[in-house]
């Protein structure tokens, strides 16, 4: 079986994973933290590809 990791930062994942929706994908991280730093950086990525 594989280890599930945070899509933030790559910390193993365990039962009080947090189920995150980024770009009408779901994805899971460990922590508030790691879930506000991957909307951020999808938001910027998604403000950069429209200017």
């Amino acid at each position: 079986m594989s280890k599930r990791t945070c899509a933030a930062c790559d910390y193993e994942l365990d039962d009080t994973a947090i189920q995150v929706r980024i770009g009408g994908a779901v994805v899971e991280v460990c922590c508030d933290e790691c879930a506000t730093k991957l909307k951020e950086a999808y938001a910027s990525a998604q403000a950069a590809q429209q200017a």
